[in-house]
This record gives structure tokens, sequence and C-alpha cells, in this order.
């Protein structure tokens, strides 16, 4: 259960739409409280990539305007920010007159850098400029269909196992089953997670019995990926693993998080249920 202290949270509330721009509405939470918990065995490089489908404003004549937002918070930032705030303070926007687009980016990069204790990147594209945003699904080999039976659906890391202790491979895994709960009202969250290693063979069933094990799990998303990477490290040590989930949209947000022992993202999809 996630202990970061949620009290004053937008999320689960009943709250008013907002009618005018306030980057009040965006809400911190500190990413120490849940890493407190975690046995990080080495360190890691990530970043949590958000995308945004509701997004408008005004222009100086009162015009709306649209587009999509591609919002990268580094995993050092001191904070990550609550969903459902962040989309509050992307609806602020909606009735308030910008001189550009690049006032809109820069006005966002601003207020999300300071929430969050660190730069945060931001990207704004047009709808027309479709190739930035196509669908691209997850690479890998999908092992969503292995004939398997399961009784776990608490975290059980103890599940993970290696096929040997010699035999070394370099393989990308997915599966499309991945869901845990908001910590707050408990509504699922959907997702998939594709799992990049080099090291000893991890066994196939004990991974997606694993991933299934999250399935009434309450936790925020970077949390999940980051405590699937840290059992993955505990379990089977390898030399090399990435651990990117990719979220259904809630909210017109989607969350993209991903945490690797390599300083080097990974591409980023977009699947499709995203």
């Amino acid at each position: 259960m996630c202990s970061t202290p949620l009290t004053h949270a937008p999320l689960g509330q009943a709250v008013s739409y907002p009618t005018n721009y306030d980057p009040a509405h965006l809400f911190p939470i500190a990413r120490s409280i849940n890493r407190a918990a975690l046995k990080i065995i080495r360190p890691w490089f990530g970043a949590d990539l958000w995308q945004a489908y509701e997004l408008s404003w005004l222009n100086l004549k009162g015009k709306p305007l649209v587009a999509v937002g591609r919002f990268e918070f580094d995993q050092n930032s001191t904070h990550l920010v609550e969903s459902k705030s962040l989309k509050l303070y992307l609806n602020s926007l909606n009735e308030t007159r910008f001189e550009s687009i690049e006032t809109v980016r820069e006005t966002i990069r601003r207020d999300l850098s300071q929430a969050a204790g660190m730069a945060v990147n931001v990207t704004l594209w047009h709808p027309d400029e479709a190739d930035s945003l196509a669908q691209r699904p997850l690479a890998g080999n999908c092992i969503d269909a292995l004939d398997i039976e399961i009784s776990r659906y608490e975290p059980a890391p103890d599940l993970l196992h290696c096929v040997s202790d010699t035999e070394l491979v370099n393989e990308t895994l997915v599966s499309h089953l991945l869901k845990s709960n908001c910590p707050v009202t408990g509504q699922p969250d959907w997702g998939s997670v594709q799992i990049q290693y080099t090291g000893r063979a991890i066994d196939r069933a004990s991974l997606l019995r694993y991933i299934v094990s999250l399935r009434r799990h309450t936790e925020f998303h970077e949390h999940c990926v980051e405590k699937m990477f840290c059992d993955l490290m505990q379990a089977c040590e390898p030399e090399h693993l990435t651990v990117l989930a990719c979220y259904t949209r809630r909210g017109g947000l989607d969350i993209n998080p991903w945490r690797s022992t390599e300083n080097k993202a990974p591409g980023i999809p977009r699947t499709l249920r995203q």
C-alpha cells in the first residue's frame, strides 16, 4: 500500500472545474517516501513520460486552439505530480488567452518543473502532426499466451526465478496483463510492460505469474515500475535491465515510466490501448 500522504490531494475528492489559469492545482508527491521501502540493489536511470490528449487554450482573439502534449519528468526529480491535479491544471488553461503555442509550452514547462523540483521537458504538437504520435506496439516476445495456472494476486517477488545459473540471454519480453490499483480511489490502472534484459534467462512462466501478482496492488504507476525493477534485480541480478510500462489513458492522460541500468531511454511506443 502506498505510504505517501494524500489527505489533501484532489484525487478521489469532489473538485470544481477550473475556469482560470492556476498552477496551484498541481499536487506534488515526494518520491523518497515510496523509495524508502524498496530494496535498491543498483542505481537506475529513467523518466516518467506523460502524454496529454486534452489540451486547449485561447489565442489573443479568444479563439480556442488545441494540441497534444508530452511531458518528461526525470526520475531524479524530488517529486512526481498526482495525475488528477495535472488534469485540473491543464483544464485551467482552457479559458486562458496566450500569445502563442510557445508561450503555452513555456508556461507548462515552468509550472511542472517547479512542482517536480527539476526541469521537465515539454513538447506540444498540433493534431495534424500525426507522425509524432503514431500508434506503435511494444517490441518483444509476448508471454501472455503461456498456459499457466495463477492463484496469487498480491505482489509476490518470490515467484521470480531464472531457468539456470549458466544460460545467459539478451531478450525482450512483453505482457499486456499488467494491472494495479489507484492508492486513493481503488480504481484499476491497466497497462502493458516491456522487460529488456541481459543475464541469466528468466523463467517466463514465473515472470508472468509475478506480473499478474500485482493485480490487487495499490500504488502509483511510477512506483509500480520501480518495484518491478527492484524485484527483478534482486531475483535474477541481470547485467542490464530496462522496465517500461505503458499505462492506458485516463482523463486524457497516459503515463509511461521507465527505469534502466543504462542511461539510454527506450523507444516509447503508443500502444493500441492508449
